[in-house]
């Protein structure tokens, strides 16, 4: 049987070494290895709180420049149909129901769809008549009615909070 105290020691030294090592530091005594991990430590929690800061900020300035520009919407007319693009930077629930609304009500079927709504929301559509025609859909007209599908869903969520 091993005594007891002598089972410790080489962990022991293995952990001061693991911990040398992810610390880089390049201390070779006990009390040094831990005073380079103390200041290791230190160094990374001001990283922590220099990141904080920069993500404040961030959202602070991405909040006022979405009130200005949020969302932004493309429209293009493709050789059948039109493609429509809605963007934000932030998570819009319900959205996607609102602007398929709008599709409907302008008679788009919607041929393809590629949506994202976890962090950001993304909407990119095909469409085109319901009736198949050859009628050019003005890409003005979608636009517009876009808009204001979003901008009652807005005012909806809005009411909601």
């Amino acid at each position: 049987m091993v005594p007891r105290g002598h089972n410790k020691k080489p962990n022991l030294h293995e952990k001061l070494q693991l911990l040398r090592s992810v610390t880089n530091s390049h201390a070779m005594n006990k009390t040094s290895i831990l005073v380079d991990a103390s200041n290791y430590i230190e160094e990374l929690k001001q990283k922590v709180e220099r990141l904080k800061q920069d993500i404040s900020s961030a959202r602070n300035s991405s909040s006022d420049h979405q009130s200005s520009s949020w969302p932004k919407i493309t429209v293009k007319t493709l050789e059948k149909g039109i493609l429509v693009n809605v963007y934000s930077g932030k998570s819009c629930p319900g959205l996607l129901v609102s602007i398929l609304e709008a599709f409907e009500d302008l008679g788009l079927n919607v041929l393809d769809a590629r949506v994202s709504c976890a962090d950001s929301f993304h909407l990119q559509a095909v469409g085109e008549n319901e009736d198949n025609e050859e009628i050019t859909i003005n890409p003005q007209v979608v636009k517009e009615a876009v808009s204001e599908a979003i901008k009652n869903w807005e005012e909806s969520f809005n009411n909601e909070e």
